[in-house]
């Protein structure tokens, strides 16, 4: 068979035992919630310490690369949905060692991610309750997210729809205060101006490479949008689904993050220790008088973590159990019992488990040697996302048009600007001294994911990619 033919898809099978149990509310809040975390609550202080005001300038650059990759793996999962989203498209694209390879590797981040935020959880909590113990919040975490994603997934759905909406209202609330405090209009509060914009050594004040510095913080800040392409084929209605949500998310997520840091910035100085201790939006909040401004961003960074727990161990299950149909893992992983893959999720959220205790055994070693790999991951994923629809989309238009409900704008133009932007950040980590270690611990387990990939696709004998 030719590669401009496309065969039918090796993934139909576990897709139809999966449940379909996801609405549309449900992939809403999943676009909007997944991406909203301790990231952008708590690390997008780094940035400002290090761009200063021009960190609104770096989330906007890399929030117009994000809707690009999004409007991307939009169109090819309104396509063609499947639980393994851009693994599958990888595959059908390029070959079974590329969906081997971008599969794998987001399984893993995932994993690690789900040991980092029971860590990041737990610490808030013997906060909260000193005396006890973080191993014991952790096990709780674990244990409470494993048995939600056990379940049915309308479960799951429902319980990212109220974190999500939770985050989204704090959100929401903080532009809020922010615009009136800006504005002059909040009780007890003077409009700044742009003092805090101009002051200080400027908007740029450490220049050029305070720039890159941010712009590196928030292109991973924006991890996690492509969850919803893997929940799209667990709802009722996955084409309209994954089309409607991806539409909606991009540019909501945008106002929320540029948004954000236009707020903070404008309102507290870049340099102001308490960015980097509290957090920014702690800070801000803090500066206005806001009473309780800690604890309740507190809240709101607890339910972050655990979300992001929850949607990770969901999203890693379902990609192994999406690579095991396709004959790319073990296939007792594949296993799927009342419409869950409950093995995928046992392993999965196991595999987070012993990052964490990893992180207390060998904390200087293997942990960060973890921390490493993981650290351009997702700009990984992207680029295959981008060779893929670059591929597909000339492959749709000539067997099966009508299948295009998205469709990437200006292709391909803007595709090919989208690429050559990942290739300009993957440049600039290679330049810093802070991000040049987690780039080539990320290239060595590529490289290695990829040469197990296409191994296995040569002992196979595996010409030909999958639909």
């Amino acid at each position: 068979m030719s590669r401009t033919t496309a065969p039918p898809s090796v993934e139909q099978p576990a897709d139809t035992r999966l449940a379909h149990g996801l609405k549309q509310r449900h992939l809403s809040m999943i676009a909007l919630g997944g991406v909203i975390g301790a990231g952008l609550f708590v690390g997008s202080g780094a940035g400002i310490a290090a761009a200063g005001p021009s960190i609104v300038v770096a989330y906007a650059l890399s929030g117009l690369l994000v809707m690009l990759v999004m409007r991307m793996l939009g169109e090819m999962s309104a396509a063609n949905p499947a639980s393994g989203s851009f693994s599958v498209h990888a595959e059908r694209a390029i070959g079974p060692w590329a969906g081997f390879t971008a599969g794998w590797a987001f399984w893993f981040l995932l994993c690690v991610a789900v040991g980092l935020e029971a860590i990041g959880a737990a610490s808030i909590m013997t906060g909260w309750l000193p005396g006890t113990p973080e191993w014991a919040w952790v096990a709780l975490f674990m244990l409470v997210f494993c048995g939600t994603n056990l379940a049915a997934v309308k479960n799951f759905g429902e319980f990212e729809f109220w974190f999500a909406a939770l985050k989204v209202g704090a959100i929401v609330l903080f532009l809020g205060i922010g615009v009136l405090a800006i504005t002059g209009l909040l009780p007890g509060a003077e409009a700044p101006g742009t003092s805090n914009l101009t002051g200080d050594g400027g908007f740029l004040p450490n220049g050029s490479e305070g720039l890159i510095v941010g712009l590196l913080a928030s292109v991973f800040a924006y991890g996690g949008l492509e969850t919803v392409t893997i929940a799209a084929a667990e709802s009722e209605h996955p084409v309209q689904g994954v089309a409607k949500a991806v539409r909606t998310a991009m540019w909501r997520i945008a106002v929320f993050y540029i948004g954000s840091m236009a707020v903070i910035v404008t309102l507290v100085p870049w340099n102001d220790p308490a960015v980097a201790e509290k957090g920014p939006y702690v800070a801000t909040l803090d500066h206005l008088g806001i009473p309780a401004a800690g604890e309740t961003m507190n809240v709101v960074v607890l339910i972050a973590l655990l979300s992001a727990m929850n949607a990770n161990i969901y999203g890693a299950s379902r990609m192994a159990c999406s690579l095991v149909a396709r004959r790319q893992g073990p296939a007792a992983l594949g296993r799927v019992t009342g419409g869950v893959p409950r093995t995928a999720v046992l392993v999965s959220s196991a595999f987070g488990f012993l990052c964490v205790l990893l992180s207390y055994w060998r904390p200087d070693d293997v942990f960060m040697w973890l921390l490493n790999t993981i650290g351009a991951i997702i700009l990984v994923v992207w680029y295959f996302i981008g060779v893929s629809q670059l591929i597909l989309r000339r492959r749709t238009e000539r067997e099966a048009p009508e299948r295009l409900v998205v469709r990437m704008w200006l292709y391909p133009g803007l595709t090919l600007l989208a690429l050559a932007g990942m290739t300009a950040v993957f440049w600039m980590m290679l330049r810093q001294p802070e991000t040049r270690l987690q780039l080539l611990g990320t290239g060595v387990l590529t490289l290695a994911l990829a040469a197990g990939g296409y191994a296995l696709q040569r002992r196979r004998g595996a010409a030909r990619p999958a639909d």
